[in-house]
Order: C-alpha cells, then sequence, then structure tokens
C-alpha cells in the first residue's frame, strides 16, 4: 500500500499516489514480488532545505527547496528543477518517479530524480532570483554531479538558472563541473538541438501514431493547451508537416481558429502582447473548452493534472499525446480509455527533452561538441526506437499505451535492480 508523503485533503488529487499506484499495477502485471515492486516505488532519497534570500529590500525571505532521487538502478538521477508556487514534496516525488519510467522507457542510461523550489519567480528580481537559484544550488550540491544527480530547466527555470546552478557546484568542487547539468548555453557547455528537443519528440510520437492508425497528418485538426517553452515550437513543428492548430490556450485564456493557426503571424503578435490573445481571427473561448473543440488530436503541453473526468468526457479529439508531465488524472485516464481515445503517455511522448539532456551530458563527459545533424539523427532514431518498442508491448499484451510504457520501463528497472541485487 503505497503512502502518502505529507499530510493533504484526501479529495485532492495527488500526484505521488497516482504515478505510485500505476507502478504498482505495472509491477504486479508483470508478476514482480512484493518486495521488488516495494523498491521500485520508493524514492530513494528525499531532501528538503529552507532557502533562505536576501531580498532587494535588505529584508530576509524564506522560501522551500526539495531534490528527490528516486531510482538510481540504471543509472545516475536525471530530472529538472521548477520554481512555482504550487511545489510541494508529493509534485516533486511523483515527477521523479516518472523520470524513472521515462528514461527507462527510451532507454536511455539515467535514473529519476527532480527538484523545485515553492516560489513565484515572477515576483523576484534577477538578482532575487540568482540568489536564491545559488542558495538552493548550494544546498543540494551533496546530491548533485554528472555521476550522481543531473538536473535540467522544467517550468520557470532556464538555460541562465542553469548556469547559476553550475557555476555554484563548480565553485564549491573547485574546478568546472558543465555536466552537473544539463540545458546550459551553448558557451559553457550546452548542445545544440536542446531547445525545442521536446517539442520535437511529441511531433516524432504524434506522427508515429497517426502513422499506426493509417491516418494521414494532412488537414489533422489539433488544439494544444500551452503556449511556452513546448507548446509555442509545436505549433510550428505540426503546421510544417500539414496539420492545423484549430486551438490554443496559454495564462491568459484560448482562442479558437478553425482554419488553422499561421504560426509565423502568432509569433510575430506574441511578441508584441505577451499573449495568444487578440490573435487576428481567432475567436476568444474559455479556457475550459479548449478541448471540447472540434479536433482530432489534443495535446495537453502545461500543467500536470488537467485532463481530469469532466475534462475527458468533453473532449472532442479522438487521440491525445501528452507533452506535458502527468497532464491526466486517473479518472481522466479511465474514460479516455472507456472511450477508446488513443492516448501517447507523458513517459514517451515527451521524453525528447530529456534525450537531448543525455546527449549533452555524454558531449560535457567527452569535452567534444556534436553537430547539429548529429543530434537531430539521434533523437529522432532514440524517439522511434521507444515508440516501436511501446507499440509492439502495446500488440502483445492488448493494454492501452500508458500502461503499456509504464510496463516496458518498470520491467527495465526491475531488470536492472535484481541484476545489481541488494546491498548489504
Amino acid at each position: 500500500m503505497v503512502t502518502r508523503l505529507h499530510e493533504a485533503p484526501s479529495d485532492v488529487f495527488n500526484p505521488w499516489l497516482h504515478i505510485a499506484s500505476l507502478i504498482e499495477q505495472a509491477g504486479h502485471l508483470l508478476g514482480l514480488n512484493e518486495g521488488l515492486i516495494k523498491r521500485i516505488v520508493t524514492p530513494e532519497r528525499i531532501l528538503e532545505v529552507a532557502v533562505p534570500v536576501r531580498m532587494d529590500s535588505g529584508d530576509i525571505e524564506m522560501f522551500t527547496g526539495w531534490r528527490i532521487q528516486h531510482n538510481s538502478s540504471r543509472g545516475p538521477g536525471k530530472g529538472g528543477i521548477r520554481f512555482h508556487p504550487s511545489v510541494n514534496v508529493d509534485e516533486i516525488a511523483a515527477l521523479s518517479a516518472d523520470m524513472s519510467i521515462k528514461c527507462a522507457v527510451v532507454n536511455i542510461p539515467y535514473g529519476g530524480a527532480k527538484g523545485g523550489v515553492r516560489v513565484d519567480p515572477a515576483l523576484l528580481s534577477r538578482g532575487e532570483l540568482e540568489r536564491l537559484t545559488r542558495r538552493y544550488a548550494f544546498s543540494i550540491a551533496p546530491m548533485i554531479g554528472p555521476d550522481r544527480d543531473i538536473p535540467a530547466p522544467d517550468i520557470n527555470t532556464d538555460p541562465q538558472v542553469m548556469s547559476w546552478i553550475m557555476d555554484t557546484v563548480s565553485m564549491l568542487a573547485g574546478h568546472s563541473l558543465p555536466g552537473v547539468v544539463t540545458g546550459k548555453p551553448l558557451a559553457i557547455g550546452g548542445s545544440l538541438g536542446h531547445a525545442g528537443a521536446t517539442s520535437f519528440g511529441v511531433t516524432i510520437c504524434t506522427m508515429a501514431l497517426l502513422k499506426q492508425l493509417n491516418r494521414p497528418a494532412l488537414g489533422e485538426r489539433v488544439v494544444i493547451q500551452g503556449y511556452g517553452k513546448v507548446g509555442s515550437p509545436l505549433v510550428k513543428l505540426l503546421s510544417e508537416r500539414g496539420m492545423k492548430v484549430v486551438g490554443l490556450a496559454d495564462i491568459h485564456g484560448a482562442i479558437h481558429v478553425p482554419d488553422g493557426i499561421d504560426y509565423l503571424k502568432l509569433a510575430a503578435h506574441f511578441e508584441d502582447a505577451k499573449s495568444i490573445m487578440g490573435y487576428p481571427g481567432g475567436d476568444e473561448v474559455h479556457a475550459d473548452e479548449l478541448f471540447s473543440l472540434p479536433s482530432d488530436i489534443a495535446i495537453p503541453a502545461a500543467l500536470g493534472g488537467v485532463i481530469d473526468e469532466k475534462v475527458a468526457e468533453k473532449m472532442s479529439a479522438s487521440m491525445m499525446v501528452e507533452a506535458a508531465n502527468g497532464p491526466t488524472t486517473g479518472e481522466g485516464a479511465a474514460v479516455l480509455t472507456s472511450r477508446n481515445i488513443q492516448v501517447v503517455p507523458d513517459v514517451l511522448a515527451n521524453a525528447g527533452g530529456v534525450v537531448a539532456s543525455y546527449f549533452e551530458w555524454a558531449q560535457d563527459l567527452q569535452g567534444f561538441m556534436w553537430e547539429m545533424e548529429l543530434v537531430q539523427q539521434r533523437l529522432e532514431k532514440t524517439m522511434h526506437d521507444a515508440f516501436d518498442a511501446v507499440w509492439l508491448r502495446h500488440d502483445q499484451l492488448n493494454l492501452p499505451l500508458r500502461d503499456t510504457a509504464l510496463v516496458v520501463g518498470v520491467e527495465r528497472i526491475a531488470e536492472a535492480t535484481e541484476l545489481r541485487g541488494l546491498f548489504p
């Protein structure tokens, strides 16, 4: 029986209980013994840190941060760091477990980890953000490193935040450690092709599912929730492949464009307005109506837990590709399955980012930068191989793709765990 990591109302969606129960189910389906399932479910390390920050006013503010290493049987921890007011231990634990599965599904030599600070970075000056980042990095420094745990950007963090973390840990070590984080600028060990890699991976999975379903991409109507680091490139990538993005949402609202959004005009509009709202030719709709708009493909590319039972019941699309982390609740997933809506789950669909991070880490360890063509070629092959492996097991097991991907990931983690044994 999975236990809560902190007290919370029982009627509130708990992402940790959700992912832990899914791992348990996959373990039982594989016939794993209870002891092995417990080892796979239970996080290896949970670090909670106080993050004091001197504000520009001279006052001291206290924030709380976490770094959780879920599983290291297949390699060092890998997972992003997010700065958001809603961050809590259950969310970070769930995301770390999600990373364990994701890295196993795409078959890269990483375990799962995740980190975050409960803060609204929009309320911080650049100086305050840097001081918060460096203090948090100092606090988690004993846990991270190129051979231990390699953070990356996530919600409200970016290459600059990764640069501050790398510099802080390097100062503590006494020498440069470019491999301690990924998602860095090129000037300090970043990789060509890292920006937009998650969106590219989502696109590959979308095209692969359409091929399996014998549906041509041309004219497929897409709705995308989110116009940030993932959603923005997706509008361009999918449009270039003949699809029509007919619905789009950001934090300000949603728009409906039945004839399809022109990604160049949208980018120009967003540059001026800082929002998709007011896009010429777009009808404003309530954000809750986005997935109800007439469409063929739904892509949640924002926060987790948004596809609940009510949204799933009203969803117009016949397939969904999860670009966000954990966007679907258990109840929502059950409804999608009952309605025969094909879903490429997050642990496969949005893994392009962690695959590109793996390539960056490998380049840092080698001290040798790859050409853009090589990065894209290897990313495409890795994502195709992962999709094909999940689809093959999907046919063998006759399970939804979400359950199949979990089985593939848990099976690979279990194999590594058993091969390594139990010390002492």
